[in-house]
C-alpha cells in the first residue's frame, strides 16, 4: 500500500486499442527470443472486439507491426538501468495521441462516480515548488525520506493538485495527476481499452526512429527550440521555465513525433500495462521495485503489473 500510496503525484494516462483485436485486450507481453532473427517476439496472449469507428477515433494513431528497439547501450545514468538495447517485435496497436487531460478525465468521473485512491487516502505527494515556505516548514517531518522535495499534503488528489485550497481553473487541458495504477486501470475500462505495455510505450515513444536520444532526434533543443516541458535550473528548487512552464502544460502543445503523438517525453511520468525487470523481457516481473527512467518515466514493478 505505501508504495501504490506514495507514486501517485504525478502521472497521467494513456490508452491503447490492439489494431486487430480491437478493445486492446490482447498484450504485447509475452516476449520470447525468436532463434532465426536477432529480436524478441511480443506475442498477445487474448484477444476481444470492439466497433471499428473507436479505432479510427481521431484522439488516437496506430503505431504499425514491426521490430522497434527499446532500451539503450548509451547509459548515461547507471542506477535508470535503461540498457541494454533491445529489438522487440510488437503487433500493430493503437494509442492516444494526448496525455489524458483534467477534462477527460472529469467525464470519466461524472459517468461513473469514481473515487480516487488519492481521494480515498485524503492525501497525496507535491513537489516543492508548489508549496510556500511556511507550509513546507510544517510538513517538513511528511516528506519523501530519499526525495524530500516531495512532501505529503493533505487534501491533494486530481481535482485539487497543490492541495485543498487549489483547483483545476485553467488545467483542464493539462494532464490529470494524483492517479495510481488501480485509477488508471479503472480508466481505461471505462474506455475499453487499457494501458499500453513498456515496450509498446518505447515503441511509440520513438515514432519510429532508432538509436535517438529524445522523440525527435539528438539535440535536446535543435535550432534553439524548446521540443518538450523539461526541468531547466537547479533541481530541485529552481526551474527556469524557459519553455513556458514549471509545471505541466496542455497535453497538446509541442510538437508531436513522427507517429503524431505529443508529449513522449516530458510533462509527466505515464503508466504502462506490465512491470519492468532490469532484464527487460527475460524475467519474470515479481519484485516490489521502484525505478526511475531518464525519460522521467516512472516503473513501478508487482506481480507483472507496472507503469507505463
Amino acid at each position: 500500500m505505501f508504495v501504490a500510496h506514495l507514486f501517485i503525484f504525478v502521472l497521467c494516462l494513456g490508452t491503447v486499442l490492439n489494431e486487430n483485436s480491437g478493445c486492446g485486450c490482447s498484450l504485447n507481453r509475452d516476449s520470447t527470443l525468436d532463434p532465426k532473427a536477432n529480436y524478441l517476439l511480443s506475442t498477445a496472449n487474448s484477444k476481444c472486439h470492439r466497433p471499428e469507428q473507436e479505432q479510427n477515433d481521431k484522439t488516437m494513431v496506430l503505431v504499425p507491426s514491426g521490430v522497434y528497439q527499446v532500451g539503450t547501450d548509451d547509459i548515461v545514468i547507471e542506477t535508470d538501468q535503461e540498457g541494454p538495447r533491445t529489438l522487440v517485435k510488437i503487433s500493430s496497436f493503437y494509442i492516444d495521441k494526448y496525455e489524458v487531460s483534467n477534462r477527460d478525465f472529469s467525464n470519466f468521473i461524472k459517468s461513473t462516480n469514481y473515487e480516487t485512491e488519492a481521494e480515498r487516502f485524503g492525501d497525496s505527494f507535491v513537489f516543492t515548488l508548489f508549496l510556500n515556505n511556511t507550509y513546507k516548514e510544517m510538513l517538513k517531518d511528511f516528506r519523501v525520506a530519499q526525495a524530500t522535495w516531495w512532501y505529503k499534503v493533505k487534501g491533494a488528489n486530481w481535482k485539487h493538485p497543490y492541495g485543498s485550497d487549489s483547483n483545476l481553473e485553467d488545467l483542464m487541458d493539462h494532464p490529470v495527476i494524483h492517479v495510481s495504477w488501480n485509477d488508471a486501470q479503472a480508466y481505461c475500462k471505462w474506455r475499453d481499452g487499457r494501458l499500453p505495455t513498456e515496450a509498446e510505450w518505447e515503441a511509440a515513444c520513438r515514432g519510429g526512429l532508432r538509436d535517438i536520444k529524445y522523440p525527435w532526434g539528438d539535440k535536446l533543443f535543435p535550432n534553439h527550440t524548446h521540443k518538450a516541458n523539461i526541468w531547466q535550473g537547479t533541481f530541485p528548487n529552481y526551474n527556469s521555465a524557459k519553455d513556458g512552464f514549471i509545471g505541466t502544460n496542455p497535453v497538446n502543445l509541442f510538437s508531436q513525433n513522427d507517429f503524431g503523438i505529443h508529449n513522449m517525453a516530458g510533462n509527466v511520468w505515464e503508466w504502462t500495462e506490465d512491470g519492468w525487470s532490469k532484464d527487460k523481457f527475460a524475467a519474470k516481473q515479481t519484485s516490489q521495485s521502484i525505478v526511475m527512467s531518464s525519460l522521467g518515466i516512472l516503473k513501478h514493478t508487482s506481480d507483472g503489473l507496472g507503469s507505463r
